[in-house]
């Protein structure tokens, strides 16, 4: 396992992350608590470091997860997790979105309950949870996150975007106008933007970048293909059969470039991301002790050169070269 410096919060972090809404939502299949852990402590054998969550992911429980996980091992792992929905005072109905509260006042009360969770009296990153415009625009908002990092509770904060892919005028406002650490997007192979212009302003600004949905929801491990059908519960159901079918095309003209460097296509695109030294950490959707080990791999330090990196980039400005399909 390869590590990198977190932006300019100095703090060491593994290339891959473990993302655990895995273990605390059943979004992607349920996984007992026992499993959950047996995942946990695997992941940290391999070397990863970043465990990424959020107070939302089934009401505290991955926070609970990870206390259990790493009991007395505090100092050895990185805990960021994510606030502003409101868990407490609302119901978790499907996917839809819970009421958001990113005030001062919530921000108080949500870092409180984390920490019981977590069972810790700090945490390392603290972001905001798919911020609107007026979150990022309130000084006020920033001002405490700031007073916090400086009293130790948080050793640093940032922005989650989403739920879905987008969100540029909210990433570049808090990457130029605020003093995150780090900025988590979807970026991948087949959705490059606005991930794009995220990673030239986090240049500018010493700005970590954590990447979700590397694997664009499963089709980048085959995990996903045109004869999938989604559970209505799980969270890729979003994913429209037009976009899949021209991805799978997109993805087959990619293997050239997979099969020149000896790799498979979910190593490229595992290893185009890495390939760029803004980016701080991938967090992978892994489901099991198996796909934490297989992506845990990845992370040796051979990845693209600029100039490959750039091939790709190309070929996605040109669309993959896909002609238009029928889908009828």
């Amino acid at each position: 396992m390869k590590y990198r410096t977190l932006g300019k919060s100095g703090i060491k972090v593994s290339e891959i992350g473990f993302g655990a809404w895995t273990i605390g939502l059943d979004w992607w299949g349920k996984i007992e608590d026992d499993e959950a852990i047996r995942m946990l402590k695997r992941a940290y054998d391999l070397g990863i470091n970043f465990y990424e969550t959020a107070d939302m992911y089934g009401k505290g429980r991955s926070e609970k997860l990870l206390a259990r996980a790493f009991k007395d091992m505090r100092n050895e792992v990185v805990y960021s997790t994510k606030w502003g929905y409101d868990i407490y005072d609302a119901q978790q109905v499907g996917h839809r979105e819970l009421p958001q509260k990113h005030n001062p006042d919530f921000l108080q009360f949500a870092l409180k309950q984390s920490l019981e969770r977590l069972e810790t009296d700090f945490v390392d990153v603290y972001s905001l949870h798919n911020p609107k415009m007026d979150a990022i625009k309130n000084d006020r908002l920033f001002e405490e996150l700031d007073s916090l990092v400086s009293k130790g509770v948080i050793k640093s904060h940032g922005a989650a975007l989403g739920p879905a892919i987008g969100w540029k005028d909210e990433g570049l406002l808090a990457i130029n106008s605020r003093n995150i650490t780090c900025l988590q997007t979807v970026y991948n192979l087949l959705e490059q933007d606005p991930g794009r212009d995220f990673i030239k302003a986090a240049a500018q600004k010493n700005v970590g970048i954590m990447v979700r949905v590397p694997d664009a929801s499963g089709l980048l491990t085959g995990k996903v293909n045109a004869e999938t059908n989604f559970d209505r519960n799980d969270h890729r159901s979003f994913r429209k059969r037009e976009f899949i079918l021209e991805a799978m095309q997109k993805i087959e003209n990619m293997k050239p470039v997979a099969n020149s460097k000896g790799w498979n296509i979910t190593e490229l695109a595992i290893k185009f991301i890495l390939s760029q030294p803004e980016i701080s950490v991938v967090l992978p959707t892994m489901v099991s002790i198996e796909e934490i080990e297989m992506f845990a791999a990845i992370s040796d330090g051979n990845y693209l050169n600029r100039a490959e990196a750039k091939q790709v980039e190309e070929m996605y400005e040109k669309n993959f070269f896909v002609q238009p399909i029928a889908t009828s």
